[in-house]
């Protein structure tokens, strides 16, 4: 890859195979001189000290020479103090560290709009140090031009050409026969304009929905954002874009419930849905730029869910629930996982890969108006292709209810999801009271069955199943 993919022209360490060698001298003594001491740590462990420091002390730091001014102003760094300090309060102006300025100064003017020391104050603190982005940093790392690479660089046909997930058109395929050829067995099947007569499908353009809601808060990477504020995102070029992924936009905005309908398939066998006011999250809305998305991970609590596309499209692996995905390394008890944040990065180390083992990943691309079905316990990824709006929610049905009580008998914290940790340990019984008040006589069985095996102190099968090496199960989203 050339060096014009980083701002300031840093290069990666293989470019050095086909420099000159007064090329490759210049860029090695540019870059030890330039860190001094701090060479000695590394370019991984550096970033991971700078990270550290507070924001003047980068944008200091960042005058010192060619080299430290590539670290002291790397993205991600300036990203994350951005979301620190200002949480989701802020509008994207150029690059992360010119957001981070602007939303300092705006700060600084509402805080010092109504004090009368304000003038003392600037004086004593003044602006924060802009450092020149305009002059090359001229020398080699790994660590620095991986972010840009996976954000600038084409998407190989390769990874979009295969679609191996089964595929239905919606009105040709009857409840009976999804239960019966996916959802007992549990396997994903795409189920095609299965959501193409959805108001949503029509109305929920971005010019539309920042018009009606771009004052409403929604969930962006963990904080509170405006939609008109998300939506400056687009200038952003980064290999793992921030992404709308909301649990309570029927709440905030129940007009959005009103857009669309919960498809046959799903509407009629949801069991959370009698916990009532109790029940985890279950639906959401999810807005992404190109290039963001979910890794890979398993659905909360055992569940099973939808997914259906209203604009863009997005691309799906999915691999079985004891097939770990290459690159993907789940703890023993499959509370954390170990993943590359980035999806383009998965594709470029790991998707090769893929197809190493016995059993193979499934693939699809789904398009507006289609409905992916997710079964519990499946790893699945999905990276938007383009700016995708789309909604899913996760369910109980006869078929995962076994699972389902076995996960949240475990009562384990990082293992289930949805709802405060305060309540998660508790879940487990307010859903098996609240399953005693369904009139299906196969639900009772289940549970009566799972409440027998445990008082014989029989271990359940399926929470072998559930916990099977490979099997865990995790909920994150990038």
């Amino acid at each position: 890859m050339s060096g014009e993919i980083h701002p300031l022209g840093v290069r990666p360490s293989g470019n050095a195979l086909t420099s000159s060698r007064e090329d490759v001298e210049r860029r090695v003594r540019t870059k030890e001189q330039g860190l001094g001491a701090l060479a000695a740590l590394g370019d991984t462990l550096l970033l991971r000290v700078l990270e550290s420091c507070a924001p003047r002390t980068l944008a200091a730091l960042a005058q010192t020479s060619k080299a430290m001014r590539a670290f002291a102003t790397h993205a991600d760094i300036w990203k994350a103090a951005v979301l620190e300090t200002f949480g989701g309060r802020f509008r994207y102006d150029a690059s992360w560290f010119g957001t981070f300025a602007t939303a300092a100064e705006r700060e600084r003017r509402r805080r010092d709009g109504d004090d009368v020391h304000a003038s003392k104050r600037a004086k004593a603190e003044p602006a924060m140090a802009r450092p020149r982005t305009s002059v090359s940093a001229e020398i080699y790392s790994d660590a620095l031009h991986q972010r840009y690479m996976c954000a600038s660089m084409e998407l190989e046909a390769e990874w979009l050409e295969v679609s191996t997930v089964p595929e239905e058109t919606s009105g040709e395929l009857s409840v009976r026969d999804f239960v019966a050829k996916y959802e007992a067995p549990n396997v994903p099947v795409v189920i095609r304009c299965a959501a193409k007569d959805w108001r949503a499908t029509q109305t929920w353009t971005r010019e539309s929905l920042v018009e009606k809601f771009g004052d409403v808060d929604f969930v962006v990477g963990g904080y509170d954002m405006k939609l008109d504020d998300f939506f400056t995102l687009d200038a952003c070029e980064d290999d793992v874009p921030l992404y709308l992924f909301d649990p309570n936009f029927g709440e905030k905005v129940p007009e959005l419930v009103s857009d669309y309908d919960v498809p046959e398939y799903f509407a009629k066998d949801d069991l959370f849905s009698l916990m009532g006011a109790d029940r985890p999250h279950y639906r959401w809305l999810i807005v992404g730029a190109a290039r963001s998305g979910s890794s890979f991970h398993k659905d909360p609590n055992a569940t099973s869910a939808w997914n259906a596309v209203i604009t863009g499209r997005k691309k799906w692996v999915m691999f079985p629930p004891h097939v770990n995905p290459p690159g993907v390394h789940p703890s023993e008890d499959g509370a954390h996982v170990a993943a590359p944040l980035s999806l383009v990065e998965w594709f470029s180390n790991f998707y090769q890969y893929a197809y190493d083992g016995d059993v193979k990943p499934l693939e699809c691309i789904c398009e507006p108006g289609d409905i992916l079905f997710v079964p519990s316990g499946w790893w699945h990824m999905a990276l938007n292709l383009e700016e995708c709006v789309a909604i899913t929610q996760n369910f109980v049905s006869k078929a995962n209810l076994r699972k389902v009580i076995a996960v949240l008998d475990t009562k384990c914290e990082a293992l289930l999801s949805g709802l405060d940790k305060s309540r998660r340990g508790s879940l487990g019984e307010l859903f098996n009271e609240a399953l005693k008040s369904s009139p299906d006589d196969e639900v009772q069985s289940i549970l009566t069955e799972y409440q027998s095996k445990k008082a014989a102190k029989v271990k359940p099968s399926a929470l072998g199943d559930a916990f099977a090496a490979g099997a865990s199960f995790s909920f994150s989203f990038a």
